[in-house]
């Protein structure tokens, strides 16, 4: 089965949430929101990984920070499709090959059948 993958930045704030008390209680709704809105468009959460960027600092300068990432899969609907259509409709078998004939009976047949004078 073949997935397409989409990955967005994890939030880095949590939003003020009605009956959270503790900034952890708040941050793990905000993560929570942000994972249910995408799984109602089909998205399955796959995991949370962090990944240097770098960026700029000042004219010349670069520095490099970390990145956490949430990765979601769904499977690819136009290989679902051609998958179910494949097993609703069997293919037809080509007809078999004649057999061959064996050595002996090669052998035995008239020489303007094996293409000599």
């Amino acid at each position: 089965m073949a997935f397409e993958y989409k990955v967005v930045p994890a939030p880095t704030r949590a939003r003020r949430v009605k009956g959270a008390k503790t900034p952890a209680d708040r941050f793990a709704q905000t993560l929570a929101e942000a994972m249910n809105a995408l799984a109602a468009d089909g998205w399955e959460y796959l995991r949370a990984d962090t990944l240097p960027q770098e960026q700029r600092k000042g004219l010349t300068g670069r520095v490099t920070v970390f990145q956490t990432m949430l990765v979601f899969r769904r499977p690819l609907a136009a290989q679902d499709e051609t998958a179910a259509q494949n097993e609703a409709e069997p293919a037809e078998k080509a007809p078999a090959a004649p057999p061959l004939p064996s050595a002996s009976a090669a052998q035995q047949l008239p020489a303007e059948g094996r293409g000599g004078a």
